[in-house]
């Protein structure tokens, strides 16, 4: 693998792993009062054609990243809209 390839992977994981301390919270507490739905909706919209795109370029560290942060911000819009 090429150095910008893992260079890529490591931030998609970085920058993916930043989401599950929000997910854990959001569903220990079940609380969602302080999240924004709109904030979640347009980074939601904003991963799927993230992911169009690195499909569209045959980027893995892209298309692996920005599935793992949608099931993430999904999962979090889910609880914003269950939790209200």
């Amino acid at each position: 693998m090429d150095t910008g390839n893992t260079l890529g992977l490591i931030a998609g994981t970085l920058t993916t792993a930043a989401f599950v301390p929000q997910v854990v919270k959001t569903w220990r507490t079940r609380s969602t009062h302080d999240i924004s739905l709109g904030m979640f909706a347009l980074f939601s919209t904003g991963l799927v054609l993230w992911l169009v795109y690195g499909v569209m370029i045959g980027s893995l560290p892209i298309v692996v990243s920005n599935i793992v942060t949608l099931a993430l911000a999904l999962t979090i819009l889910f609880f914003k809209l269950r939790y209200k």
